[in-house]
C-alpha cells in the first residue's frame, strides 16, 4: 500500500496542499492514505508525520512530492528512510532534487545511499571538531563529556509508551520534559531504540540533566 505525506509551511492560506496532493494521487496515493501538515519543516511539533509513520506496515510505501516535505535537514531525512528501511517500508520521492530515489528499486536505493553517504559524512566531520575540542578543553584543565536528557527508566517508558499506537507523543515528551526532536534521539516511533537510547541503557553513569543540551 502507498501513503503519502503533504506539507506546506504557512497555515494562513497562502499556501495550499492541492499541487502536492494531486501529484500523489495521480502516483497511486489514494486520498484516504493522505497525512498532511501545516507547518515549518523545522518544527519537531508535526502531528501529520507522526500519524503518517505509525500507520505505515511492512511492505508499504511512503510517497512524497518533494525531499524538503518529509525531513528538517539531510541528517534527519536520512534517519527517517533508514528507520523506514528497518521495519521493510519503501521511501519515493516524486519531484525535485530527489525524484531518482525510490527504495523498492535498485536504482533508487543507490541515489538514496548517496544522501546517507554525505550524511555520515556530515556526522564524522561534527565528531572530529567535538573530539578536538574536547582534547583542547582537557588540556586546559576542564573536563568534558556526555549528559543525557533522559535517564534509563525513562528511556525504557518512552519504548514501552511509543510502542502504544494509542500514545499522544506530545503529552509524553511533557510528561518526560522533553523536546519532540529529543524524544526521537533515543527512541523512534514504533519504540525502537535510537543511537542515544542505546548510550543511555549501557551507561552506568548517566543521570538525568534537564539543564544540559544534547551533544551536537
Amino acid at each position: 500500500m502507498k501513503l503519502g505525506y503533504v506539507r506546506v509551511s504557512k497555515a494562513d492560506g497562502s499556501q495550499v496542499l492541492d499541487l502536492q496532493v494531486d501529484a500523489l494521487v495521480e502516483a497511486g496515493v489514494d486520498k484516504n492514505n493522505l497525512y498532511q501538515d501545516q507547518a515549518s519543516g523545522k518544527k519537531d511539533d508535526r502531528p501529520g508525520l507522526e500519524s503518517c509513520l505509525k500507520a505505515l506496515r511492512e511492505g508499504d510505501t511512503l510517497v512524497v512530492w518533494k525531499l524538503d516535505r518529509l525531513g528538517r535537514d539531510l541528517r534527519h531525512l536520512v534517519n527517517t528512510v533508514q528507520g523506514l528501511a528497518e521495519r521493510g517500508i519503501g521511501f519515493k520521492v516524486i519531484t525535485g532534487q530527489g525524484a531518482n530515489i525510490d527504495t523498492t528499486t535498485a536504482s533508487g536505493k543507490l541515489v538514496f545511499g548517496i544522501f546517507a553517504a554525505l550524511a555520515e559524512f556530515e556526522r564524522e566531520l561534527i565528531r572530529e571538531r567535538t573530539m578536538v575540542g574536547l582534547k583542547s578543553a582537557r588540556a586546559r584543565g576542564k573536563k568534558g563529556g556526555r549528559k543525557f536528557h533522559l535517564t534509563k527508566g525513562q528511556v525504557r517508558l518512552a519504548q514501552a509508551s511509543m510502542k502504544d499506537k494509542s500514545t499522544n507523543v506530545s503529552e509524553l515528551c511533557r510528561e518526560l520534559g522533553v523536546s519532540r526532536q529529543t524524544l526521537y534521539r533515543y527512541v523512534g516511533p514504533d519504540g525502537d531504540l535510537r543511537d542515544y537510547g542505546v548510550q543511555v541503557l549501557s551507561d552506568k553513569r548517566t543521570l538525568k540533566s534537564s539543564s544540559s543540551e544534547e551533544p551536537k
